[in-house]
């Protein structure tokens, strides 16, 4: 199932859509409230003798509440609604909940809210139903005291969690930009999509951890929106994967060149070089500086090895170029730039391999299956953006089929935008980066982004502080050059790539916590990654 990510008035129109296609947005509401009772049930592990608090806001999120109160009742749950501010006149969810026998109080009749703190002292878990995903307005008033007293309590008492319903009180829903105030969740239950408010940081540090609801959206009314940026999942990664039949062999899987490394950058080279191995691909030749060669050959015994000319600093010499060039039908897809280091020299070579050599890179590949475009396919990283940046008019100049996978301040310098401008606006600096330049980008960071120059996007719903420390993005930059040479679309081998990446290591964060990992950790996880995905 593809999960795509949703405005407000994408969400809205959906809805719209599905009235008219039969299915009430009555019926939609019933169906988000049972299923998220549901999931609070299974959380609690059963809801006999449990307490629950839920707090009720004035609008549609808060009629969601009352129907998740009401079933979390009827099914043992000690359930108080708190209404944080008033309903309707007319509140047909809460003539229900009342009959169910939920209690209510109202925070009119608690000013001082001493009644709300005495029930969140007793209480297993707390609903956050206030405000959602309607016209964001930043927390004021009751508002604010009720989600202060709330992330206070989380904070003191551990056994407390806290569960946002489609997202956290205080976050912007389109835009993810968060109020200091804002309600501090363990879990997110995104209905029916995630929004873009807990899909970008801050907002997406508010959300804990997000699970997607099913609300019963017609399946029609889905297929006909235009929702073009996706959330990845399991799923969808398992459906890139490439096929390994049984009478397969080394040349199936294709051959990736790796062009990386310099004196000072050893690990960088070494660690591309396994990452692609270990996704699967058939031979991998590894180019590195003659100085490097003898190292990196020393722990690389699968490896094909590629010596190069270098410069009196151990970085590849320009010259090297035309070694490359005379060699590149024979391979797959190429991978450039891991430890390079930054120089006159490294930028004329990056020049002429990548943008003066552009025809060497037009051949057709065994490799390229039904591609439009036969160009042979690329992934530039590390130095290869930073000297790339340096040519001109590279992005004209630059074969078509190239993945680019910068870091916020890589990014910087490819645009020429300040870092916190493009952490500001990730996903539209991704867009508009790869329709400008017609290029496949992935852009690092928490919650990374991929995007096509056709306009498609999808988030990796990653943030993980193990994978800050060095050598993880060169681990990176071999699996999508491992599955670029078995044949993936470049904007497929990208998200798939950043998928086994994060997945990786969010399985070592899970079993040794997320300081002290190192980069060559992920790299036997990524063949178990792999074969769970297949199943």
């Amino acid at each position: 199932m593809t999960i795509n990510v949703a405005t407000v008035a994408q969400m809205q129109a959906l809805e719209d859509a599905s009235e008219r296609a039969g299915v009430s947005k009555d019926t939609l509401m019933e169906n988000a409230g049972l299923a998220c009772a549901q999931y609070v049930r299974e959380r609690l592990g059963g809801c006999a003798g449990r307490r629950v608090a839920v707090l009720v806001g004035p609008g549609n999120n808060g009629a969601d509440g009352l129907v998740i109160a009401r079933h979390l009742r009827r099914w043992g749950a000690e359930v108080v609604g708190c209404i944080v501010r008033g309903r309707p006149n007319v509140d047909p969810k809460m003539t229900d909940a009342l009959a169910a026998d939920v209690t209510v109080v109202n925070s009119d009749d608690d000013p001082d809210l001493h009644t709300l703190a005495s029930r969140l002292s007793r209480s297993d878990l707390v609903i956050d139903a206030i405000l959602g995903a309607g016209r964001y307005r930043p927390p004021d008033g009751i508002v604010a005291d009720v989600i202060g007293l709330v992330n206070r309590r989380r904070h003191q008492r551990a056994a407390l969690s806290v569960v946002a319903i489609d997202l956290p009180t205080g976050v912007n829903p389109d835009t993810g930009a968060a109020n200091a105030a804002g309600i501090q969740a363990d879990a997110t239950l995104a209905l029916c999509f995630p929004k873009f408010g807990i899909a970008n940081f801050p907002g997406a540090g508010y959300a804990g951890r997000i699970t997607v609801v099913d609300i019963g959206l017609p399946e029609s009314v889905v297929a006909a929106a235009d929702l073009p940026t996706q959330w990845m999942t399991r799923a969808a990664s398992a459906d890139l994967l490439p096929h390994r039949p049984l009478d397969s062999h080394k040349g199936t899987y294709g051959h990736l060149l790796i062009v990386a490394g310099s004196r000072h950058f050893v690990g960088a080279a070494a660690l591309a070089a396994l990452a692609a191995h270990r996704v699967g691909a058939g031979l991998v030749t590894l180019a590195t500086p003659e100085s490097v060669y003898p190292l990196v050959a020393a722990r690389l015994t699968e490896t094909i090895h590629l010596p190069l000319p270098e410069d009196p600093e151990g970085r590849i010499d320009p010259s090297a170029a035309d070694i490359i060039n005379e060699r590149i039908d024979s391979y797959s897809a190429l991978a450039v730039g891991c430890g390079t280091g930054l120089s006159a020299g490294t930028t004329k070579f990056i020049d002429l391999l990548l943008l003066n050599g552009n025809r060497h890179f037009q051949s057709s590949s065994r490799h390229s299956g039904e591609s439009r475009n036969p160009s042979l396919p690329i992934v530039i990283d590390a130095d290869g953006l930073n000297n790339l940046s340096r040519c001109e008019n590279w992005p004209a100049r630059l074969p078509a089929n190239t993945v680019l996978t910068p870091h916020p301040g890589e990014m910087a310098t490819l645009t020429g935008q300040a870092t916190p401008d493009i952490q500001a606006g990730r996903l539209t600096v991704a867009a508009d980066s790869a329709a400008q330049w017609n290029q496949t980008v992935l852009l690092k960071g928490a919650h990374s982004i991929v995007a096509s120059p056709d306009g498609r996007q999808c988030i990796l719903p990653f943030a993980n502080p193990a994978l800050a420390a060095g050598g993880t993005g060169d681990v990176l930059t071999g699996i999508i050059g491992g599955l670029l040479a078995q044949g993936l679309p470049s904007y497929d081998a990208a998200r798939l790539g950043g998928f086994l990446h994060g997945t990786a290591a969010d399985e070592i964060r899970a079993a040794t916590g997320d300081a002290g990992v190192v980069a060559s950790d992920l790299l036997p996880h990524l063949p178990t990654v792999i074969a769970d995905l297949r199943r």
